[in-house]
């Protein structure tokens, strides 16, 4: 029997859908009274870092069929907790669809995007999607400890968490 062979597109898809599940189920698990709450007065609120994993959903269109990412003019986040909680399953769902819908050969385009402090340069479509999935893990670990802060119970992401152990 030989090895099965997976594309690029579909190792993105099934990471994607993976840590989207986990970035769900924080955000669930956080107190919506605590939207606003900021740690300290210089730091970003909850709501702002949240409102991060909903553009990291809505982005991946952009970087699969746009010539160019800048980063300006982006959305503002919703009044209200359960309002980016709906966002947040929307856009993963349009992602996803439209992930699905796009050719494999786009995934080897190149598009300019921000790479460094007031830098713009060229990255393959595929590395574009990592890079915002990455993105997505890196504010969802901020926004792990913003749970803790607001007395959310934080459920495991890479393995058992304080709340959630697994033995």
């Amino acid at each position: 029997m030989s090895p099965q062979t997976i594309s690029e597109k579909d190792q993105f898809l099934g990471a994607f859908e993976r840590e989207y599940e986990t970035t769900r189920r924080l955000l669930q698990a956080y107190p919506p009274d605590q939207y606003e709450m900021k740690p300290k007065p210089n730091m970003k609120s909850a709501k702002e870092i949240a409102w991060m994993l909903v553009l990291n959903q809505q982005v991946i269109d952009l970087a699969l069929h746009q010539p160019e990412l800048s980063g300006a003019n982006l959305p503002k986040p919703p009044a209200s907790w359960p309002e980016l909680l709906t966002a947040l399953e929307k856009s993963h769902i349009d992602a996803m669809q439209k992930i699905r819908a796009t050719d494999e050969a786009v995934w080897n385009q190149t598009l300019k995007m921000p790479v460094g402090p007031k830098k713009m340069g060229d990255m393959r479509r595929d590395e574009a999607a990592w890079f915002f999935l990455m993105d997505t893990i890196h504010h969802r670990g901020q926004f792990s400890v913003y749970s803790r802060f607001a007395g959310a119970k934080v459920p495991s992401i890479y393995g058992p968490s304080a709340d959630e152990p697994w033995v």
